[in-house]
């Protein structure tokens, strides 16, 4: 997706600003904010005003693109490593159910998955 890759690269952007500014606390400003813009969309569903709707959703892919962004420098995170590990994941269960599998059960054996990986690198 286009729009993404741009949104991102003006995420990136951004950070370097935040770096010399006081304002930020780096990520957990940013997850406080989604939880803000969370609030704000649950706020705009009732009142069926969808170029609003779109707006605060917008404001969650922000919030959350400057968290990624944000801890690429705090915990070296790898957004695109974030991301394709969650294409496999959604991917894998959606697969999962379409087969006719529980989603409880593809994730099971999805973080039996995960606690072998994290065994094996730590």
């Amino acid at each position: 997706m286009k729009e993404f890759d741009k949104l991102l690269a003006i995420a990136k952007r951004k950070a370097k600003f935040d770096e010399t500014n006081t304002w930020s606390n780096g990520s957990i400003t940013y997850l406080a904010e989604i939880k803000n813009e969370v609030d704000e969309v649950l706020e705009e569903m009732p009142k069926h005003r969808q170029c609003y709707l779109e707006d605060e959703l917008g404001d969650i892919l922000w919030d959350y693109l400057n968290v990624l962004t944000a801890l690429e420098k705090e915990r070296r995170i790898d957004t695109k490593a974030v991301l394709e590990r969650a294409c496999r994941k959604y991917q894998e269960r959606v697969s999962g159910i379409e087969t006719g599998k529980e989603w409880s059960e593809v994730k099971k054996k999805q973080k039996i998955a995960l606690e072998n990986e994290n065994k094996s690198t730590a």
